[in-house]
């Protein structure tokens, strides 16, 4: 398959909405223009990476309807659609699917071109700052990978509680919760994420085997 592939059903889908279309316009791979309507660009791509986003984005100067048009089925599109598009959206770009079998001008317009403005979520923006403000120094890399685990606020109250438990041994949650002032013991204790603690009555907690063997490691980080 080849780009020039794409032009004719493209073409074919645009002039059945009015447009005259002509191709290779000052290196423009289409321009399409419908009586005073600001003209639209289509730059024709087999793949999509940061060199095609990049001579997109550029188009901008001419007009700011510009579309990228890539083949129907392309493997990306087909595993990370719904973050492609938005990205789309981000650089103020438009994106079309054709299918390049078809001669009608078989055609898909995932995204127009238009600002955008996104929506922040207000519970996510509330947990960073939550995440930031409780978790205590700066224990981790920027860029640390996630196989080797990373120290988060929850994962320091409980090595808070699994050292308490380690130098003291079976104690109440409760009892627990007083000396360290954390509202949270008990849950996490009960909850025990990590397979550090073992439950020994009612509300009476051990460190666990599994406990005693990462604690060490996870308190040198920590420091």
């Amino acid at each position: 398959m080849q780009e020039i592939d794409l032009y004719p059903p493209l073409k074919a889908y645009l002039e059945n909405q009015g447009y005259e279309v002509k191709s290779e316009i000052l290196n423009c791979d289409v321009v399409a223009l419908r009586e005073d309507e600001i003209a639209i660009i289509v730059e024709l791509k087999l793949s999509l990476n940061l060199t095609i986003l990049l001579q997109a984005v550029d188009r901008l100067k001419i007009s700011n309807t510009i579309y990228i048009g890539v083949p129907k089925g392309l493997a990306v599109l087909k595993k990370r659609r719904k973050q492609i598009v938005k990205l789309m959206r981000m650089l103020g770009l438009g994106l079309i699917v054709i299918d390049p079998k078809s001669r009608i001008g078989n055609v898909d317009v995932l995204c127009d071109p238009g600002e955008y403005k996104p929506r922040q979520v207000k519970k996510q923006t509330q947990r960073l700052l939550r995440e930031f403000q409780e978790r205590v120094g700066d224990p981790n890399r920027g860029g640390s990978s996630m196989q080797r685990g990373i120290m988060t606020a929850y994962r320091q109250k409980a090595i808070a509680i699994a050292g308490y438990l380690l130098e003291y041994g079976a104690t109440k949650a409760a009892v627990i919760a007083k000396v360290l002032e954390e509202p949270k013991t008990r849950s996490i204790l009960y909850d025990n994420v990590y397979g550090w603690f073992d439950r020994l009555g009612q509300g009476v907690y051990t460190l666990s085997p599994r406990g005693e063997t990462e604690l060490p490691d996870w308190k040198s980080r920590n420091q």
